[in-house]
């Protein structure tokens, strides 16, 4: 009888424990799904603020500025033609930067490439930041909404690990394919120890982790040595 309530006390406590770590599980799952899904509706909100603030503004003047022009006088001014042709290149060309951010170009067709134009941008609004990218020239073949996560997985972490001052930091990517395994690893050099401790210990690291391991089925691991982060996302 002993026995089989201790057998029985066994049972309850691994159901508990059990239980307990699925509960956990699923509330940091939760969190970090939670925490992607306000960081991708804010980049919506900020496009559709920029859509707003620019892109129809911009529609306006062009309308406007047709809408003057004399309708008797067929013979327009080379000003005024080229006026009209130079706010249709902006606005053309704001369209294709739209297009671009929501989704990114060379996205279908090599990851490698898309990963390169993402951070062109970067490299040229952060002249004091060291960037090395060490990209395959061939890529295989996979579906563009998972080439979309990584893409996203690395803008986002860029911007919860890159400082608002003027910060001396590199930044090393390199993505690589490994029998049916790819790797993206990021590799973040601050100087000094107080901003290495600082963002290491930001929740964000966790929830883009978490986040990504869901999305993609893969894994995902980031730990600290001597003044640098590496992030190893796996998929």
């Amino acid at each position: 009888m002993n026995y089989q309530l201790a057998i029985q006390i066994i049972v309850l406590i691994v159901y508990i424990i059990t239980l307990t770590l699925f509960v956990r599980t699923y509330h940091k799952t939760q969190q970090a799904l939670q925490w992607w899904s306000g960081r991708q509706s804010l980049k919506l909100f900020l496009e559709a603020e920029k859509i707003r603030d620019d892109l129809l503004q911009e529609s306006f003047t062009i309308r406007r500025s047709l809408e003057l022009l004399p309708e008797d006088n067929l013979e327009l001014s080379v000003n005024k033609t080229q006026e009209c042709l130079r706010k249709i290149d902006n606005f053309h060309q704001s369209l294709a930067h739209l297009s671009d951010r929501l989704f990114p170009a060379y996205l279908q067709d090599s990851l490698p490439l898309a990963i390169q134009y993402l951070l062109e941008p970067w490299v040229t609004s952060y002249p004091h930041i060291y960037f090395h990218v060490d990209l395959p020239t061939s890529w295989r073949h996979e579906p563009a909404e998972r080439s979309l996560i990584v893409l996203r997985t690395l803008e986002e972490l860029l911007r919860i690990s890159l400082p608002e001052v003027l910060t001396q930091i590199s930044i090393y990517v390199r993505l690589e394919q490994q029998a049916d395994i790819c790797k993206l690893m990021v590799q973040i050099t601050y100087p000094d120890i107080s901003t290495l401790v600082f963002y290491k210990n930001l929740p964000d690291f966790q929830f883009l982790c978490e986040s990504f391991k869901f999305l993609t089925s893969g894994k995902c691991f980031c730990y600290s040595k001597n003044l640098s982060v590496t992030c190893y996302f796996y998929w």
